[in-house]
């Protein structure tokens, strides 16, 4: 599988440009940390409207955090590509924490599907630039494909599931007194 993977990868770096490393670079940081998806959390929570929304980013952001890259990261901590061929320069710092599953995929994934579940017109943009954010982790040589593939699938189960648990409030609040306007 390793074999195949780094097959991934070389193919990738020959489509290097100096266009397309600026593009990548820039789409990757949209990932650093969850910035863009807290922010859009954030954003969200502050209107009635799309409140819901907010909550399910951020639930799902917090949940991403300590299922993927507290525990599986250090339970399955596996090795970078870029520390097992440091052969390709990187064009970004070189990242001190494993590889699997990749955080940048799994937080865009969440705050994707999240926008997805409440408006299709906008969660499919958001699921396009999760999409970026992903593939940008590779062409930049410091996650694996099956990196991507488990944040990816770690995302969507972790963001549908707070979805679903978050409506379920909404319901419940709807039928009882509950102090928390969602």
């Amino acid at each position: 599988m390793a074999g195949i993977e780094f097959g991934i990868l070389y193919f990738l770096q020959s489509l290097h440009t100096s266009w397309l490393d600026v593009f990548m670079k820039e789409i990757t940081s949209l990932g650093d940390h969850g910035i863009f998806w807290i922010a859009a959390g954030v954003v969200l929570l502050c209107f009635k409207k799309t409140r819901f929304i907010g909550l399910c980013i951020l639930f799902s952001l917090a949940a991403g955090l300590l299922i993927g890259n507290m525990v599986l990261k250090n339970m399955i901590a596996r090795e970078r590509p870029c520390w097992i061929d440091d052969s390709i320069p990187l064009l970004i710092r070189n990242p001190k924490d494993y590889s699997f599953p990749s955080g940048h995929t799994l937080a865009s994934f969440e705050g994707a599907v999240s926008i997805w579940l409440y408006n299709r017109k906008w969660g499919a943009a958001a699921l396009i630039l999760a999409a970026l954010i992903s593939v940008s982790r590779m062409y930049l040589f410091v996650h694996f494909p099956t990196d991507v593939l488990g944040g990816m699938i770690l995302g969507i189960l972790i963001a549908v599931f707070v979805h679903s648990t978050v409506e379920n409030i909404r319901i419940s609040k709807k039928n009882t007194c509950f102090p928390v306007d969602l």
